[in-house]
């Protein structure tokens, strides 16, 4: 039996390809769209991370990942925070999104007083020169100069305006691109306020016990260690989550319509030979399992074929676009399962028409 499973996927060579290609590429949209959202986000939260603050203080009520969230905290919040026991230093800073270069999604925009946020995170000038306290400025990070092919006194767009830039910062960290708070304060409607407070500890093992003092102190606000930031963003958000269901959905569907194709076909093409088979004998029970072994075994080329592909794809956008992408393992399972179960499901209709079929009408079949 198993002769004949490996027989009839190698007879029709280019209806076999087809459907292996059909099958991987629903392995491709989930694994790699779940590993660029989360790659991307974990990113973000890495370079978030690493900006040499142990805390990260939002107003109360705000909720949602940086960028997202309102003026609401005062400035003034963050010289408060400063003279607590153990606090090295406090920044406020303000973080909005603005829309990209292409006009499709967004872009993270730094605001911050340079100076103080520069003592903070250790952030130096490589070219260039440092932001003023206001005025239409940006700095950005070398990562953002090479991608985009951009210099010292060139000009980006920011709020559909031009925004000259005057310098290029090092170590990465936070969002590329960084202009003044006083800028971004006026832009967003919210003079005197900030997005977030950056809270350096004296002492970094002491981060737990500077926190306390602070809820302490200011008990509605919102307090977040920056160590957990990158799982945090990787967790997601409701609507990413919305999105990743989305594409599973749709490459549940495209798994089960490409075997349910690929199948009814060869159950057509094959009627004489079912008919054969039954009567030599064999049951509707077998007929039925011929039929699913086939689309097992295809399911498992093309679940190979899938993360062959995703692996090449990922090798080749990291090259050519320095996008972070993590191909998660979780995500790996649940592209076989969706492609596992949709072959068994895709396979049943025709595996029942083909055990239903009169012995004495399929030998006549033309």
């Amino acid at each position: 039996m198993n002769n004949l499973v490996f027989a009839n996927v190698t007879h029709r060579v280019p209806r076999t390809i087809v459907t292996i290609l059909g099958i991987s590429l629903g392995v491709l949209m989930i694994v790699l769209t779940v590993g660029l959202a989360h790659g991307m986000l974990r990113e973000r939260g890495r370079r978030e991370s690493s900006i040499n603050a142990e805390i990260r203080i939002s107003a109360s009520g705000t909720l949602g990942l940086t960028g997202a969230q309102p003026f609401k905290l005062p400035v003034s919040r963050a010289e408060e925070i400063a003279r607590l026991p153990g606090v090295r230093a406090a920044v406020p800073v303000g973080q909005s999104f603005d829309k990209s270069d292409s006009g499709f999604g967004s872009r993270l925009v730094d605001g911050i007083p340079f100076d103080e946020y520069a003592a903070l995170t250790g952030l130096r000038i490589k070219e260039g020169a440092k932001l003023a306290s206001t005025g239409d400025e940006v700095i950005i990070d070398e990562h953002w100069k090479i991608e985009r092919s951009v210099a010292v006194g060139s000009t980006v767009t920011l709020y559909e305006r031009p925004f000259r830039i005057v310098g290029v910062y090092e170590p990465a960290g936070g969002a590329h691109v960084k202009i003044p708070l006083a800028t971004m304060q006026e832009q967003a409607g919210g003079e005197g306020h900030c997005t977030a407070v950056l809270v350096a500890c004296s002492d970094s093992a002491a981060q737990e016990e500077v926190a306390q003092r602070i809820r302490e102190k200011f008990p509605e606000d919102q307090i977040i260690f920056t160590r957990d930031l990158p799982e945090i963003y990787a967790s997601g958000t409701p609507a990413l989550d919305v999105f990743i269901k989305i594409v599973v959905a749709v490459a549940a569907v495209i798994s089960t319509l490409v075997i349910l194709l690929a199948m009814y076909t060869t159950v057509t093409e094959r009627t004489r030979q079912i008919g054969i088979l039954k009567a030599l004998g064999m049951s509707k029970r077998k007929i039925i399992w011929v039929i699913e072994k086939e689309a097992i075994l295809l399911s498992l080329i093309g679940f190979a074929a899938g993360v062959a592909l995703t692996l090449a794809v990922r090798f080749l956008l990291v090259r050519a676009t320095q996008l972070s992408i993590d191909i998660e393992p979780r995500w790996m399972l649940v592209a076989f399962v969706i492609g596992f179960t949709g072959s068994i499901l895709g396979a049943l209709y025709p595996a029942l028409r083909a055990a239903r079929q009169d012995a004495v009408e399929a030998l006549s079949y033309e």
